[in-house]
């Protein structure tokens, strides 16, 4: 599968809170920030966790996140940033007109 983003393109994570077994920390949900790395393709551990291993392989990403981004009353420098890997289906444009 080729990934649909690439090292610098600006990301937002899906909002949404579906049921069952989600790797997507809730506290960087709705967030931007901007693919660090393709971190390589693999099965889907959401899917995994239900015993289906037969899903086709998803690539996944190193999102880099400005600490203010994700909480607007941090008070650290502004130039802290958190990294969270994250899965493609999570992911839509940021900045369509860029991606």
């Amino acid at each position: 599968m080729t990934p649909l983003f690439q090292t610098g393109n600006a990301v937002r994570v899906r909002k949404g809170s579906p049921p069952g077994h989600i790797r997507t920390p809730f506290y960087v949900r709705g967030c931007k920030g901007v693919i660090e790395r393709v971190a390589g393709e693999y099965r889907n551990p959401e899917e995994l966790a239900f015993g289906r291993f037969d899903t086709p392989v998803v690539p996944l990403y190193r999102v880099r996140f400005q600490q203010q981004e994700v909480w607007p009353d941090y008070q650290g420098n502004p130039q802290d940033s958190l990294d969270v890997e994250i899965f493609e289906f999570w992911l839509e444009p940021a900045n369509p007109e860029k991606t």
